[in-house]
């Protein structure tokens, strides 16, 4: 069962050792990178352990971006070892819920780098949609949560 967990002690070496495919390189942050972020942001970072059981198997950030005010997928990535199985989805619905459920946040912002089709297929099989912003060779989407009135 996929489960999102906080980064702790407990699970530090094995988030570490996390490895993304070769054809990812450049697209991706690594997991230090990305937690030495989320400590200096740690007031608006909030990174998470993604489980299989008690395998950990990839790993996912969202944060606050002050300077637009919004709240972003900030990093993301599942092992090589357990690309193609789901994951990914599993994982990002159940970080989109907890940032709903926290926040009470109406969108969620991404950028996606240019080339990266299978994260941005991803991203649009779940309701993320182009803005039509492009900077940095980034490409931003949203995710605007449905309104239940």
């Amino acid at each position: 069962m996929v489960r999102l967990s906080e980064v702790t002690k407990d699970n530090l070496e094995a988030l570490l050792e996390l490895k993304i495919s070769e054809k990812q390189e450049g697209f991706v942050s690594s997991v230090a990178n990305s937690l030495a972020q989320a400590y200096v942001y740690h007031e608006t970072a909030f990174p998470f352990a993604i489980y299989d059981d008690d395998i950990v198997v990839g790993f996912i950030m969202f944060g606050f971006y002050e300077a637009r005010d919004q709240y972003t997928l900030w990093k993301f990535l599942i092992d090589e070892h357990f690309q193609n199985m789901g994951y990914g989805k599993a994982a990002l619905e159940q970080g989109l819920s907890y940032m709903k459920e926290r926040f009470a946040t109406k969108e969620i912002y991404t950028g996606v780098a240019l080339g990266n089709d299978v994260a941005k297929r991803l991203y649009i099989s779940l309701g993320f949609e182009q803005t039509g912003l492009i900077e940095d060779n980034m490409e931003e989407l949203k995710y605007i949560y449905e309104q239940c009135d």
